[in-house]
């Protein structure tokens, strides 16, 4: 029987939906903001892909939201190795959880976190265990993660059952989240993990934006703001694409936040899943994005304020994709991914979209579920 090892971080992700752009040191403020717990049911999308053969599989994991809530859930045999003491889950939960799985001789730790989460596996474990992790906060700039839950648990079950043999050590990598939040991205390397290596299960690293690139940009932001409508909420995206649109305009912006633009003037900044609702609800709105460079992720990664009910609300008619042609060809012919957490939005979003990659220049692109 294999040993199979889950942590699920269950405040990961929690800061993301009003606006915090991460939990790391503010869970209270993100509780105050009606932030709601979303990794559990990630780690449980993930289990669900092994339930074929869960009765080959012991799980080893922790007690209460940390994994024996939904393993129980799902039916597999599972074995606490540690139980958590205080209200609140903390990295110590992590270490001490991953810890134990090692000196259990664990075939595989799966956990479902942000990078805060990667770090804390690799300070627990290092390179002596094979790890996946689940997408689930944030920050996901690591490419210990994969794709998406369903990836990470059918990586898991290749890996388990024997049909991928291939490990590569990959980057643990993470951001000073106070910065961060004041719109500054400060990433360290903080060492490596062993993942089971199967190029279409993982995600790439993130890739910085090249000087070069600039130029482009500024040329993609005139042709959005030449085309915009009056009485048109336009909500903008995170990211260096879409920040000479503000720029160009003269208005205030938060780079890592989603700004709401409303005949050129500043409506609304930095804004919450909530605010969002309440502006999409009634009014017409479109929608600037830009992918994550190097991933190609335009939804689930660093902007969960854009969420399902955000995006159903606004309809893929009223995306505007903004993209460098750098930034496309870094893609290498990969489509754009889409992770929201809700199956019937990531179809409703796949299929093809237009890219504005310059003044008055298109091009159409896939994006995947």
């Amino acid at each position: 029987m294999k040993k199979l090892g889950l942590i699920i971080n269950p405040i990961a992700g929690m800061g993301g939906s009003v606006g915090l752009k991460g939990t790391d040191g503010v869970l209270d403020k993100a509780l105050e903001l009606g932030a709601i717990p979303r990794a559990p049911l990630r780690g449980k999308k993930a289990l669900e892909e092994l339930l074929d053969i869960k009765d080959e599989i012991e799980i080893l994991t922790c007690s209460g939201d940390m994994g024996e809530h939904v393993a129980l859930e799902l039916g597999f045999n599972t074995r606490l190795v540690h139980i958590q003491t205080s209200d609140s889950t903390s990295n110590e939960d992590t270490q001490i959880a991953a810890k134990n799985m090692l000196n259990e001789n664990v075939d595989l730790i799966l956990f479902a976190g942000g990078d805060g989460t990667a770090r804390d596996i690799y300070n627990a474990v290092a390179d002596k265990a094979v790890v996946i992790g689940i997408p689930a906060g944030v920050k996901i700039h690591s490419p210990v993660y994969a794709q998406n839950p369903s990836k990470a648990g059918q990586l898991a079950k290749l890996y388990l059952t024997e049909k991928i043999d291939k490990i590569q050590e990959v980057e643990v990598l993470d951001i000073d989240e106070e910065a961060y939040r004041a719109g500054k991205v400060n990433t360290s390397l903080y060492g490596y993990l062993k993942i089971p290596f199967e190029r279409k299960f993982v995600q790439n690293r993130k890739a910085g934006t090249p000087m070069s690139q600039e130029a482009s940009q500024n040329l993609i932001s005139l042709d959005i703001i030449d085309n915009m409508e009056d009485g048109v909420y336009y909500i903008v995206g995170p990211g260096t694409t879409t920040r000479p649109i503000m720029k160009n305009l003269d208005l205030p912006y938060t780079l890592l936040g989603v700004d709401v633009v409303l005949n050129k003037e500043i409506y609304a900044i930095d804004v919450t899943e909530k605010q969002l609702i309440d502006i999409t609800e009634n009014n017409k709105c479109k929608l600037i994005i830009t992918p994550i460079g190097g991933q190609g992720y335009l939804f689930g990664r660093g902007n969960q304020q854009l969420s399902p009910k955000v995006l159903n609300a606004i309809g893929k008619e009223n995306i505007i994709v903004a993209a460098t042609k750098e930034k496309l060809s870094e893609l290498k012919g990969n489509p754009f991914l889409v992770d929201t957490g809700d199956e019937k939005t990531d179809e409703m979003l796949s299929g093809y979209i237009k890219v504005i990659t310059g003044y008055r220049e298109k091009t159409i692109y896939k994006i995947k579920a």
